[in-house]
Parts: C-alpha cells; sequence; structure tokens
C-alpha cells in the first residue's frame, strides 16, 4: 500500500505531520509516521479529528489563500464545510452522507496544496451544497 503524506488537524487545534498507509475512512483510528519525532508510529484516533488533510508536500504556503473557483471534473458536488473553530473550506464532494463519520473532499483550488480532505463529521457546525 503507498504512503500517503498528511496533516492531521485534531479539534484542539493540535497538528501532526506524517506518512500513514492505513488511512481507511470507515475505521476508528490509523497509524501515522511522524516524520518531525523521528520517525515515531503513533495510532491516531479518529474522533479526536477535525480533518485530515492529503498534502502535495509538508512545506505548503501559509500566506496563500484558496481561491474556491475552480471546476473540479468528476468531483461529484461541490460544498461549503464550516468547521466548529470558523474554518471555512469549499471543494467537491463524491458523496455526503450527514450520518457518516466523515467524508472526503476535493479542494475548489487547483494550486491548493490539497490533494483531498477527509472531513470528520463531528467537526463540522455546517455542511451545505453551493
Amino acid at each position: 500500500m503507498p504512503q500517503n503524506k498528511v496533516v492531521v488537524k485534531y479539534q484542539d487545534g493540535t497538528i501532526k505531520k506524517g506518512e500513514t498507509r492505513d488511512f481507511q475512512p470507515n475505521k476508528d483510528t490509523f497509524h501515522l509516521q511522524q516524520l518531525e519525532n523521528d520517525d515515531e508510529i503513533t495510532t491516531i484516533v479518529m474522533d479526536k479529528l477535525k480533518a485530515v488533510f492529503f498534502v502535495k508536500a509538508f512545506t505548503g504556503n501559509k500566506d496563500y489563500n484558496e481561491i474556491y473557483e475552480d471546476v473540479v471534473a468528476g468531483g461529484g458536488r461541490k460544498v461549503q464545510v464550516k468547521f466548529f473553530d470558523g474554518e471555512i473550506m469549499i471543494g467537491y464532494a463524491q458523496v455526503f452522507m450527514p450520518k457518516r463519520s466523515g467524508f472526503f473532499i476535493i479542494p475548489a483550488d487547483k494550486k491548493s496544496n490539497n490533494e483531498r480532505i477527509y472531513v470528520v463529521s463531528s467537526a463540522t457546525d455546517s455542511v451545505r451544497f453551493v
């Protein structure tokens, strides 16, 4: 199974970066090999998370403001996700079912460092189609 570069954001604001081989949205946990901590492997508990960001590179541009105007062919329906911490993201979701523990979105900004984002439903204030 290939390694995925991920940035894990917890609901309390904690951030961890690393690689995973066993992320599955229907599982309660996955493992993160933290590159910052001598390749320490940590078990990540999904219900404590805000989102899992599958990134192109770990060196993103903090000053970049995403512009959510791109169309992602085959990406599904365009959604706006508002998290309890006030952050808003816009992307495309193939499947969104409110009762599921989470869902994937593809950012509506092709220049984003994020390839896709797994949104944990319990961390959202609202999700609406736009």
